[in-house]
């Protein structure tokens, strides 16, 4: 990659990670004068009320960086769908903050969202296969991330780590929005970790999750067909937690909607801390991003390399699952303060 190129990228998430910050700083005067306060609870992994919203920073980024390749690109009317994708994910997750809405409603502008990703891949002669794939890897991180938002830093670490994979392929078409991603989750994660001076909310949560599909989709563009389970390993751990979690509470009739305190991470902290659950859930990832970008000289041979790796990661980290959940089933105390 050209020396320029190289400076670009950097000054594209230099800028990213300005605005970001300079977002979640002004994210918790408003939520303190407005009250969007979360209070500790049964339900929460924290022992101190904190602001909330802050993740308004990282979308206001992402939408900066997205108009701005919307200009320059061959298709601006695709990159705008994608835009106004994180707008309709970001804007309910911002009413939520404000108000608590039904799950029925959010899921419905989620999906809306996610049709307008897979409305991008038709504009750009993409088949019926590749944008119903779309539709559901933008519904099921979006979701997923909401989820798994509920000790300091996760999301946004495993964003961050997610974004920095899909940069590295090899040929990625848009390393800008990469980087930008990368930059807006930098510049939020000192508000968030290790102490959490304000949480991403609904707005930055929901629509970490989409702009990390998004950028799955994208790495397809970018893939040979046999290589294309390779790009669900960076956010490995986040869907199998949120995934395992919520079939196990559906299977025991539980209200799977209603905030809790069940996954694999939230039982974890209770132990450990915070800080330790997502340093070690940031291990995992960066080992099966190790994976994946070792094994990108195999993409053009057998499909069954890509779908083993994908496999064996995946039942590794169902164990790793069910053996945390286990574990510490039985803890009662609340998860360390933010």
């Amino acid at each position: 990659m050209p020396w320029s190129e190289l400076a670009l990228l950097a000054g594209i998430g230099l800028v990213a990670a300005l605005v970001s910050a300079a977002g979640s700083a002004w994210a918790i005067r408003y939520a303190r004068g407005k009250g969007l306060l979360d209070a500790p609870g049964q339900r929460r992994s924290h022992l101190i009320q904190t602001p909330r919203g802050g993740g308004i920073g990282v979308v206001l980024a992402c939408v900066i960086a997205l108009m701005a390749i919307s200009i320059h690109a061959d298709a601006p009317s695709s990159w705008w769908l994608i835009a106004a994708g994180l707008l309709l994910v970001a804007g309910i997750g911002w009413l939520d903050d404000h108000r608590p809405l039904p799950v029925w409603p959010r899921l419905g502008m989620h999906a809306l969202a996610a049709l307008l990703l897979a409305a991008d891949l038709h504009v750009q002669g993409a088949g019926l296969l590749i944008c119903a794939l779309a539709f559901v890897l933008a519904l099921g991180m979006t979701n997923a991330w909401n989820f798994m938002d509920g000790i300091n830093g996760l999301a946004a670490s495993q964003a961050l780590l997610c974004a920095v994979a899909m940069t590295a392929l090899p040929g990625f078409e848009s390393p800008s929005l990469g980087i930008a991603v990368a930059g807006a989750c930098l510049g939020f994660l000192p508000f968030n970790f290790p102490r959490a001076r304000v949480f991403l909310g609904d707005v930055g949560s929901g629509a970490l999750g989409y702009l990390i599909a998004v950028l799955v989709v994208l790495g397809f563009n970018s893939t040979p067909t046999n290589g294309w389970p390779l790009l669900l390993l960076p956010p490995l751990a986040i869907l199998v937690d949120s995934g395992m979690t919520l079939l196990w509470r559906m299977r025991r009739g539980e209200r799977w909607w209603q905030p809790h305190v069940q996954h694999a991470y939230q039982r974890w902290s209770r132990r450990k801390g915070h800080a330790a659950v997502t340093v070690g859930y940031g291990l995992w990832t960066i080992t099966v991003i190790g994976v994946m970008l070792s094994l990108q000289g195999r993409w053009g041979g057998p499909g069954w390399v890509s779908l083993i790796a994908l496999l064996f990661c995946a039942f590794a980290a169902t164990l790793a699952w069910r053996w945390l959940h286990g574990r510490y089933e039985r803890e009662e105390a609340e998860g360390f303060g933010s």
